[in-house]
């Protein structure tokens, strides 16, 4: 239990001192410190969940800067999960925090859930890890909510927070329901996604490292919208809220 609480004021305002102890004594898992999963780390910390495991295994590359959290001129080629982590001590200084620095694999991700933390927030945006994520997460019966993609768009009024059933015009949801459906999973997994159509102009083929064999172009905004979202819905319903 934390015990300088008046840097809460202002939420503790808006949503009263029961919810605020429900958030305090919540343990929420983030798997992913990119554009997507660093802002929805720095949301839920600043909401003051009591307790945070960040997982992240890449370093930080120049073109991240557009739109990552921890990528700065200054800190290319350092540990993304250990910058965030620096960071949200800083926020908050008595949070319970695991830092994973590691990728996800196949092997280890009973572990990295061994904790059954009170949320999941899948921000993975590499095919196999994702998938290999969701699976034990949906397979243990924690909370989750995913990121779907975040590249080739530009509009951050037409996210949704949905079943991953009634996604379209995401080519990376498209991906994961086909996988998911082989495994007799067709519904049952929250997501954040944007029906806006994709840009396909901006898709580049990279090197494969990573799991990653394509990208598509990013602009600011998007995914750190992405993290609000996937945040708000962590926060409210540990709060107790229906989303």
């Amino acid at each position: 239990m934390m015990t300088d609480t008046a840097w809460l004021s202002r939420t503790e305002l808006l949503i009263g001192r029961e919810k605020l102890e429900k958030l305090m004594n919540a343990h929420v898992l983030i798997v992913g410190m990119g554009g997507v999963g660093s802002f929805a780390a720095e949301f839920v910390c600043r909401s003051g969940v009591g307790e945070m495991t960040i997982i992240d295994g890449d370093v930080v590359d120049p073109s991240n800067r557009n739109r990552q959290l921890p990528a700065l001129a200054t800190t290319h080629g350092m540990s993304k999960a250990e910058l965030m982590g620096e960071r949200l001590l800083q926020i908050n200084p008595e949070l319970k925090l695991h830092v994973i620095r590691e990728f996800v694999m196949p092997g280890r991700v009973e572990d990295m859930l061994s904790s059954n933390p009170d949320y999941v927030v899948d921000a993975i945006d590499s095919i196999t890890p994702k998938l290999t994520f969701i699976r034990a997460a949906y397979a243990k019966g924690l909370p989750l909510v995913c990121s779907m993609g975040a590249g080739a768009k530009l509009d951050p009024t037409r996210l949704q927070v949905t079943d991953i059933s009634k996604t379209y015009n995401c080519p990376f949801a498209q991906q994961i329901r086909k996988q998911l459906k082989n495994d007799g999973i067709y519904k049952g997994i929250k997501v954040v996604f944007s029906p806006e159509q994709p840009i396909k102009e901006s898709l580049m083929l990279t090197d494969g490292s990573n799991f990653k064999k394509s990208a598509y172009g990013t602009i600011s905004y998007l995914p750190a919208t992405f993290g609000a979202a996937l945040s708000s819905v962590v926060i409210r319903e540990l709060m107790g809220e229906k989303v």
